[in-house]
């Protein structure tokens, strides 16, 4: 096997300052469903100027100012200021003239369901959204939201009140969120809550949300430490138990491979908590992990780890990454020119890993919980098609989900002890995108992971994620 080198790592970070510069960001936008509109403020009806404990103010709107951090058209500007006026109708007016220009954006659905609602009976859901650090995952949850909150709500709302959200930038960070929870929590008529993003944020809100006896649930925190953490926590992606499980299965029984080499990120609580449930599985199954790289370290040499680990019989390589170093990752994509195969965890299943992986990705094998086409429902992927003239991905889907699954808790009794009673039920039951949405006593989704792989196709790059048969 010919020696690894660093050379491609170093063309691969010059490509993706590029790409993300250049072309990226359409193309993240065509195939994902990035984009949107607005600049940044706060939300004066939920603590204006509220302190944050890390620093700054915290920003949440249900429709007078945005809180995507990209320009307004002039029509979105003028539906702002009307909301902000109280003029709810030129509101809703002017939030479907700037969807003319612009339909992929989510707030203003969202904004614009909210301005038809607001002067009824409503129901209030709020989202904790990563729109500070991660705007393009932000966006992703937002779109699930408005998808949902618009079929509600056309379909005559619950119980005949008008589903209303609020959205709020907890910028992924720890101390934001815990603000952005605990001004939920203290606004009584958030019943629930959609969010927070990574497992890390999660686990730092489930104090405040638990005191405020304020249910929420995450479509995309998989970290086991979450399981059984707080009465008030759900969430509808699986953990990374189940993640891990099927990894490992189709390492040792597919590839029959049985020596491996992950890459993690020490600086991630679901990428430690996935990466310590795939040694366990490997292990039971008869694998063995003989080396670990954190790729949060700086310094790595990417081409030593390899060859080091090859050296030591290294059969498959194993990336799970966070988003934070996803970018280190596809340096091992390059770096490896396809001499190992590759297995991948969900922050891998990416625009950017297409665009920039290309042919050194392909074969490459991810879990995810949900791909398009293997939804189980045949309706979901019709509709949020053209809903946002995009194909959507696992994080619009199960941000879907969780607005299905608190509207159904309201439906049932609308408080929030009420909706959190609901959930905990063991006859709790609806329908999502991803199929029936049911949840352990640990507050875990019930529910699958699907195997993608990378294929040529008509994505990034000329590359797709398809689904493994």
């Amino acid at each position: 096997m010919s020696k690894k080198n660093d050379t491609p790592a170093l063309i691969l970070a010059l490509l993706v300052t590029l790409g993300l510069l250049g072309g990226g960001a359409w193309l993240l936008a065509k195939q994902f469903g990035g984009g949107g509109g607005g600049g940044t403020s706060n939300w004066p009806s939920l603590n204006k100027g509220g302190g944050n404990p890390g620093g700054g103010t915290v920003t949440l709107s249900n429709g007078d100012r945005s809180i995507v951090p990209t320009p307004s058209s002039p029509q979105k500007q003028a539906a702002l200021q009307a909301y902000a006026q109280g003029n709810y109708a030129e509101a809703a007016q002017q939030f479907g003239a700037a969807l003319q220009q612009s339909p992929n954006d989510p707030e203003s659905v969202i904004y614009r369901e909210n301005a038809l609602a607001v002067n009824g009976s409503t129901l209030t859901i709020g989202a904790s959204l990563p729109l500070g650090s991660d705007p393009n995952g932000a966006l992703e949850m937002m779109r699930g939201i408005a998808q949902a909150q618009k079929e509600i709500n056309n379909a005559g709302g619950i119980n005949g009140q008008k589903l209303l959200i609020t959205l709020a930038d907890d910028n992924n960070d720890n101390a934001t969120a815990q603000t952005v929870a605990q001004n939920f929590g203290q606004d009584a008529s958030v019943i629930g809550v959609v969010g927070p993003y990574s497992s890390g944020v999660s686990i730092a809100t489930l104090e405040a949300y638990q005191a405020a006896q304020l249910p929420n649930i995450s479509p995309i925190s998989t970290s086991v430490e979450l399981s059984n953490a707080s009465p008030y926590f759900f969430r509808t992606v699986p953990s990374d138990y189940i993640a891990a499980r099927a990894l490992a299965e189709h390492a040792l029984n597919k590839l029959q491979r049985q020596q491996a080499i992950v890459y993690f990120s020490s600086n991630s609580a679901y990428s430690k908590s996935l990466k310590g449930e795939f040694a366990t599985a490997f292990s039971l199954g008869g694998g063995q992990v003989i080396s670990e790289v954190d790729l949060s370290q700086s310094g790595i040499s990417i081409g030593n780890t390899l060859s080091n680990a090859e050296q030591q019989g290294a059969d498959v390589i194993v990336l799970l990454p966070n988003t934070g170093t996803l970018n280190q990752a596809l340096q091992v994509i390059a770096v490896n020119q396809q001499a190992l195969p590759i297995l991948g965890g969900d922050d891998v299943y990416s625009a950017t890993t297409l665009e920039v992986g290309r042919s050194e990705a392909e074969d490459m094998v991810v879990a995810i919980p949900w791909h398009i086409d293997a939804s189980p429902d045949p309706n979901f992927p019709n509709s949020s098609r053209s809903l946002w003239s995009a194909t959507v991905n696992w994080r619009t889907a199960l941000s879907y989900d969780a607005v299905q699954a608190i509207a159904e808790g309201l439906r049932i009794n609308p408080s929030r002890e009420g909706v959190q009673q609901a959930l905990k039920s063991p006859s709790f039951q609806t329908q999502g995108a991803s199929g029936a949405i049911r949840f352990l006593p640990s507050g875990d989704r019930n529910a699958s992971i699907q195997l993608v792989t990378v294929k040529p196709g008509s994505g990034p790059g000329g590359y797709t994620f398809v689904p493994v048969p």
